[in-house]
C-alpha cells in the first residue's frame, strides 16, 4: 500500500482514495508555480546557484592551464622523465 492510493482515516487505519482530481495543477499550492499570483504568471526568480564566470577570466584560466601543461611536458621530455 502507498499513501498515493490510501490516506489516513484518523483512527489509525488507512482508507482508500476514491477519486483523483482531474487537473493536477489544482494541487499546486506554491506561489512559485503561479497558482497564488494575480494572472497566474510565474515570478522572476534569480538562480542563486549560478554565478556566471566572466569571459576574460575563463579565457585566462584555459591559457594558464595550457601553459602549465606545456611547461610540464617540456620539462618532462627535457629531463628524460618521459623517454
Amino acid at each position: 500500500m502507498s499513501l498515493q492510493l490510501h490516506r489516513p482515516d484518523g483512527k489509525g487505519g488507512l482508507e482508500q482514495r476514491t477519486a483523483q482530481p482531474e487537473d493536477w495543477r489544482t494541487q499546486l499550492q506554491s506561489p512559485r508555480w503561479g497558482s497564488a499570483l494575480r494572472g497566474g504568471k510565474l515570478p522572476r526568480m534569480a538562480n542563486a546557484e549560478m554565478n556566471p564566470t566572466s569571459t576574460l577570466r575563463s579565457i585566462l584560466f584555459w591559457l594558464v592551464l595550457a601553459a602549465i601543461t606545456f611547461a610540464l611536458l617540456v620539462a618532462g621530455y627535457g629531463t628524460g622523465f618521459w623517454k
